[in-house]
């Protein structure tokens, strides 16, 4: 068996490697650095990670602002409640 598949731990099911390729240009990673990142993420360059780190910072500000925006609406409006208003008595 070449060492370019993994065994799944099902009979007869191989699938290629996730360090085969590049995640950004899908670049063939044989004979070559890798460039890791987040732990479990291949690259062929320096250039194909920092490009991924800068789509994954996009992305994280984009959902940070999006939080930030929906909590202050939040304050004034109350989807999904239901508000009682009017006066209580009590005697």
């Amino acid at each position: 068996m070449s060492g370019y598949y993994y065994h799944s731990g099902c009979p007869d099911q191989y699938g290629a490697h996730y360090l085969d390729a590049c995640s950004v240009c899908g670049k063939s990673l044989h004979n070559s650095d890798i460039f890791m990142y987040r732990g479990n993420t291949p690259f062929c360059s320096k250039e194909c990670r920092q490009e991924q780190m800068e789509k994954d910072e996009a992305r994280e500000k984009k959902l940070k602002f999006g939080r930030s925006h929906g909590k202050s609406d939040s304050k004034t409006s109350t989807p999904n409640k239901t508000v009682r208003r009017g006066t209580i008595t009590v005697s």
